[in-house]
């Protein structure tokens, strides 16, 4: 045989080689690979399976749960840490989570993906790495460690090569019988029994059972109970919410951009859902978060932020970080999900103007003023107004600012550097109220009732437990020119209060 084809034959046999070694190091890293992540208010370790199931293990006192047939790969999620008060609120949280799935399905698919691509990164380094030696080697130096090989040392050595996988993996240890393998699966149905009615869609999802979590069947059937209500009643309210027109809803006219206004909606993940749906019914493209997403904000509240930002990840997002946002973690989630958390510096808006805002003094970070500790309520609002006139002295007066707590831009509205301030806070709507500035210039404020229908700081629950409330901004060539309320109440039933429009003057 010539030496070329020769090489072209080393060259393929080589390649194939690498080929089969990165893949079979990168399916067994991604396979026994494993991710730390805040899923459903837990540290989650989440581990990718063969089995074609996902496997929820919920600890020692909560039976595991199965879903089967979730596609082409399975998963394995262990559920760690977390803040609870009782295993009965534990329970309730999860059902309430459960109602709108989609976020923490589209965490841990995200999380899988991100494992798959490490483990096929590092496979194709570690495939690359016989085609490297080979180069280096040169012809020379192969011919001698070929050569090598029908020596009785380099026999050993090829033996003790091959004999390495071999020892790395030791096939031959088992695991020790656990509690876990004492358990078997049974379907909820199976579980409840003829006598309870169980919502088609979590029938077939299965419990393990044994000695311990036996008589956890009450805490599940309520929770299967808090499930239907929560689902039911925010299903039904998002597909009402295409009717709002109807009911005085106005949707935008032509070169006018419509903007969501959410606020306080500490945790209530299950009216994020109708927030779109009323979002969509009127025309809107931009939401406008006003702050306290969460009651703490703290890591476990993740699945709050996640929540969020499926509901609106196609759609232009800013926000701030409400009081109850206690320190960064809200604001640095948000902003790795691709938000823009305004920190004190006027910020080019969709619709044409300038936006300014900063989060809550009384939470989390000060915007530019990061390194100054202690500032007033009256000191950032002083600085806000600051960068407002700045702007205004530029040519362009600031067209919205947005902060958790609108008394923060009285100083601004005073100065007469801006058309309009929504936040929340009060979880009472209120405005607009005209605000007649220096130099005749006129501005308005506008405060939002709470999104999550909350009475206290976590609002988290089958239904509002108060009126849950969005507002509308309607924007004319980059400015504000008309405000609207939609309430959904604790009974279902629904209010649209009147476009109120705005003229903010010069």
């Amino acid at each position: 045989m010539s030496s070329t084809p020769r090489r072209v034959l080393v060259g393929a046999v080589l390649l194939v080689g690498s080929m089969a070694l990165g893949l079979a190091v990168a399916v067994s890293l991604f396979l026994n690979s494993s991710r730390t992540v805040v899923l459903v208010g837990h540290d989650t370790v989440v581990r990718p399976t063969l089995a074609r199931d996902a496997v929820v293990e919920t600890g020692p006192l909560l039976p595991d749960l199965r879903i089967r047939d979730v596609g082409p790969l399975g998963v394995t999620l262990t559920l760690g840490k977390t803040e609870v008060g009782s295993i009965e609120e534990l329970v309730q949280r999860y059902a309430l989570i459960a109602s709108d799935p989609s976020a923490p399905i589209d965490k841990v698919e995200g999380v899988v993906r991100d494992m798959a691509l490490s483990a096929a990164l590092r496979g194709l380094a570690v495939g690359l790495l016989p085609v490297a030696v080979f180069l280096l080697l040169g012809r020379h130096r192969r011919g001698e460690l070929f050569r090598g090989l029908r020596t009785r040392q380099g026999l050993l050595a090829l033996v003790l090569l091959l004999t390495l996988p071999l020892l790395v993996w030791q096939p031959w240890e088992n695991d020790e019988e656990t509690q876990d393998d004492q358990g078997t699966w049974q379907t909820l149905a199976d579980l409840a029994g003829p006598d309870v009615d169980l919502p088609a869609e979590v029938r077939g999802i299965e419990v393990r059972t044994g000695p311990v979590t036996t008589q956890s069947k009450r805490l599940v059937l309520s929770a299967v109970d808090t499930y239907d209500k929560s689902k039911e009643f925010y299903s039904t309210a998002a597909e009402e919410a295409a009717d709002l027109p109807e009911k005085g809803l106005r949707t935008p006219e032509d070169g006018e951009t419509v903007a969501l206004l959410v606020s306080d909606r500490h945790d209530n993940i299950g009216m994020d859902r109708v927030a779109r749906a009323i979002g969509e019914a009127a025309g809107a493209t931009v939401v406008l978060d006003a702050g306290d997403d969460t009651s703490t904000g703290q890591p476990w509240e993740a699945f709050s932020l996640d929540s969020l930002q499926t509901a609106f990840d196609d759609w232009e997002r800013f926000g701030v970080a409400g009081n109850h946002d206690h320190g960064t973690f809200v604001s640095t989630y948000l902003a790795d999900l691709g938000w823009t958390m305004l920190d004190g510096e006027v910020v080019e808006a969709p619709w044409g103007g300038t936006l300014l805002g900063v989060d809550d003094p009384r939470s989390s970070g000060l915007g530019s003023w990061r390194d100054e500790t202690g500032l007033s309520f009256t000191e950032v609002g002083d600085r806000l107004a600051d960068g407002a006139c700045a702007a205004a002295e530029d040519g362009e007066r600031v067209s919205t600012m947005l902060v958790h707590d609108a008394n923060l831009g009285r100083e601004a509205l005073a100065r007469g550097c801006v058309d309009l301030v929504v936040g929340g806070h009060t979880h009472v709507q209120n405005g607009p109220d005209a605000v007649d500035g220096e130099d005749d210039a006129t501005g308005y404020t506008w405060t939002n009732g709470t999104t999550g229908g909350a009475a206290y700081a976590f609002a988290l629950g089958s239904k509002p437990r108060r009126d849950a409330e969005v507002s509308l901004v309607t924007y004319a060539d980059g400015r504000p020119v008309g405000l609207q309320w939609v309430r959904l109440r604790t009974n279902g039933s629904w209010q649209v209060g009147d476009w109120e429009p705005v003229t903010p003057a010069p």
